[in-house]
């Protein structure tokens, strides 16, 4: 049997860390070329890029924030030029902040909603152009069992995420006009730099309420998401699936 993502060109946000860059290696080992973004650590962005070319497929990284419009935009020019289209968008790159409600400060607020809904219009909107003219393409968003749930997380993470999944369902019905379909995954507790900001009470819980008893591998979400996002997934469009270890709801 052929490899899932065989000849598929994808685009990851996020790509140096956790769920991103395990999603970057899982998807090159399934015939993926990937490209991915970065905020900062060039270090990291390296080893990514040589983990992908490990599996070899083709790699590139670009040191540009997500809530750049122009920069995504260019972006997605060169990766048409270069690779001929993106067939895969994940949109997985977001951060969070452990505030109380009370003490959320603007800039706090502004932050986390910037990063994690305002870039899912300057990310998704210029290859979702693209993936218009080529009649296909599969968009995957990673979003957070906090925004099901009456979780103890921060009330700004929870509603970009529940944003998030407006986004999904809506945009679905749009997409499958033009042969594009939009899913996302509701990640419960991962082992990743994001839930390290997570109160130690939960985490401690977590383990307790999960039939799983841990927190979740970043490769274990990556795996899923592989198959989501391929041709053998054909029939899901505008669903959000949880992947939480069996958490008690």
């Amino acid at each position: 049997m052929s490899l899932l993502l065989e000849g598929k060109r994808a685009f990851i946000t996020g790509g140096t860390r956790g769920i991103g860059a395990a999603l970057c290696e899982v998807f090159a080992r399934e015939g993926a070329d990937i490209a991915f973004n970065y905020n900062s650590r060039e270090d990291l962005a390296a080893v990514v890029s040589q983990k992908i070319e490990s599996h070899n497929r083709r790699a590139r990284s670009y040191k540009t924030s997500v809530t750049d419009r122009v920069g995504m935009k260019k972006l997605t020019r060169e990766l048409v030029e270069s690779w001929g289209g993106v067939d895969i968008l994940v949109n997985n790159a977001a951060i969070n902040r452990g505030d109380n409600f009370a003490t959320t400060t603007d800039r706090a607020w502004d932050e986390v909603i910037d990063t994690n809904v305002d870039s899912l219009f300057a990310v998704t909107k210029p290859i979702y152009k693209q993936m218009i003219r080529q009649r296909k393409g599969a968009i995957l968003n990673i979003t957070s069992i906090g925004a099901i749930r009456a979780l103890p997380t921060s009330v700004h993470y929870a509603t970009s995420k529940a944003a998030m999944i407006g986004f999904t369902k809506c945009l679905s019905r749009e997409a499958a006009n033009f042969g594009i379909s939009v899913n996302a995954i509701a990640a419960g507790i991962f082992d990743t730099d994001l839930a390290h900001t997570l109160p130690e009470r939960l985490l401690q819980m977590h383990d307790f309420w999960a039939a799983s008893g841990r927190a979740g591998k970043p490769e274990e979400l990556a795996e899923y998401a592989a198959f989501m996002v391929s041709d053998r997934n054909s029939f899901m469009n505008g669903e959000v699936v949880i992947v939480d270890g069996g958490a008690v709801t």
